[in-house]
């Protein structure tokens, strides 16, 4: 089944609010668990022609996850007329965007609208669509970037929706708006645009805005978009979001960055323990009840750096020194070349780490960072989309459509590879069942 949501378009009825007061779904970025999916009984195989619930079309461009409460989808995009779609091929910069500091670094002069967007979940049809903001882009992004990079994040009640250097944006499940906040306009590194999603947390929204001029993290109360807190960050850009950690000592709100990895408490903004880094970071933490994993990346090319296990005690300065490999809050760490962009994956005591350019797959042990395999991942080319864990499975997701279904555990073992249309940079969700996967052109929804 194939359908196209447009503009204003409404299809559906408002299905009643009271049983999604409270989700239990694919609510932000990589879901409530950093991208584990136990119990979804999602399918191994699936094509084209097969075990497609439903198939739309999207407007403009955008690479934001899906989110999912009750029977609803949420998804952002951004359009224009004349628009360019990203294209795997593409590894230049986009319209107007610097490469490596040499060039222009004007964005775009065409008018964009911002758009927010609900579809039912069981058929695919729009239920509403608004338009956030309407006008020029005020940064220059990488061709294959979008001005709706960024997951929204729901808490049942509300849908706020983070475009970047374009705004904040706070709607109710019956698409009205109920605030909006402009956190300003900085420049990023080459002009490559942001990626950086909000998370939530009791009624707090914590956005990380990592550029070349003014970077801070702020938290925004979510029933109203009062800035609760905002503290000044010593860092460029960086495209990670940050990680709320529900350990067994406390909770953090957990940034990746550049210079240094960063623990807040979230009701202050007071810091926990910063630990130094490789130079700038695209991939989010992940964490368990009992370690937190970290990732960064040098700043010029991006391809090597600190891979990190932290305990949840730490405080104040925990970086490593000199040639020190653990310390009394970092376990273990390891030194990790080549491109990442995809987030790790903690599933059953191991831990997943996908490359961007070479179809490569880590599996480390999760205790002691001791690697179990490393391979190539057959019919894939490079890795964007962040991978998940479902009953017993690990699934990939490159950026040619190829999801290559493994068995968990620190054996390599290849169950199926499956083939979409199209080029793939979002991460998936998961709704019970259900599977959404986001190309380019369409949102698909995959069920058994």
């Amino acid at each position: 089944m194939r359908r196209c949501f447009g503009f204003l378009a409404l299809a559906f009825p408002l299905f009643a609010l009271a049983s999604e007061t409270r989700s239990e779904s694919w609510a932000q970025f990589r879901g409530h668990r950093c991208s584990v999916a136990d119990g979804a009984a999602l399918p191994t195989k699936w094509s084209e022609n097969e075990h497609i619930a439903w198939k739309v079309a999207l407007p403009g461009v955008g690479w934001s996850q899906p989110i999912v409460v009750g029977e609803k989808v949420f998804v952002t995009s951004a359009e224009a007329s004349d628009q360019a779609k990203p294209d795997p091929k593409n590894r230049g910069p986009g319209a107007g965007a610097s490469f490596f500091g040499f060039g222009s670094a004007e964005p775009p002069k065409t008018i964009h609208r911002w758009k927010v967007a609900c579809l039912n979940l069981n058929s695919g049809e729009a239920i509403w669509e608004k338009i956030a903001s309407e006008g020029r882009p005020t940064i220059p992004i990488h061709a294959n970037n979008s001005y709706a990079t960024e997951t929204p994040v729901t808490d049942g009640e509300h849908v706020v929706a983070y475009f970047g250097m374009t705004g904040v944006f706070c709607y109710d499940l019956a698409g009205n708006l109920l605030w909006k906040k402009e956190l300003g306009s900085y420049p990023m590194q080459f002009g490559w645009g942001t990626g950086s999603s909000p998370a939530l947390a009791d009624g707090r929204v914590f956005i990380q805005c990592d550029n070349d001029k003014q970077s801070f993290i702020a938290a925004l109360d979510i029933k109203t978009g009062d800035e609760l807190w905002r503290v000044k960050r010593e860092e460029l850009s960086n495209w990670s979001t940050p990680l709320v950690w529900k350990n067994k000592t406390r909770t953090e709100v957990v940034t990746a960055g550049g210079g240094k990895m960063r623990s807040y408490d979230p009701q202050t903004g007071d810091l926990l323990w910063e630990m130094r880094a490789s130079g700038r970071s695209a991939m989010s933490p992940t964490a368990g009840q009992e370690l937190l994993y970290v990732d960064s990346a040098d700043r010029l090319m991006g391809r090597t750096g600190i891979f990190a296990a932290v305990l949840p005690t730490g405080s104040g300065d925990i970086s490593l020194k000199g040639t020190e490999k653990a310390n009394s809050s970092v376990p273990w760490s390891i030194q990790l070349s080549g491109y990442r962009v995809a987030s790790p994956l903690l599933y059953q005591d191991c831990l997943y780490v996908l490359e961007q350019q070479s179809g490569i797959l880590r599996c480390m042990d999760a205790t002691t960072g001791k690697e179990h395999y490393k391979q190539r991942v057959p019919d894939t080319s490079g890795f964007t989309a962040s991978p998940w864990a479902a009953d017993g499975k690990i699934y990939c997701l490159d950026q040619g459509g190829t999801t290559v279904v493994l068995q968990a555990g620190p054996k390599f073992n290849v169950l199926a590879s499956n083939k979409l249309d199209g080029m793939f940079w979002a991460s998936p969700a998961v709704a019970g069942d259900r599977l959404l996967l986001r190309s380019v052109e369409h949102l698909y929804c995959i069920k058994q």
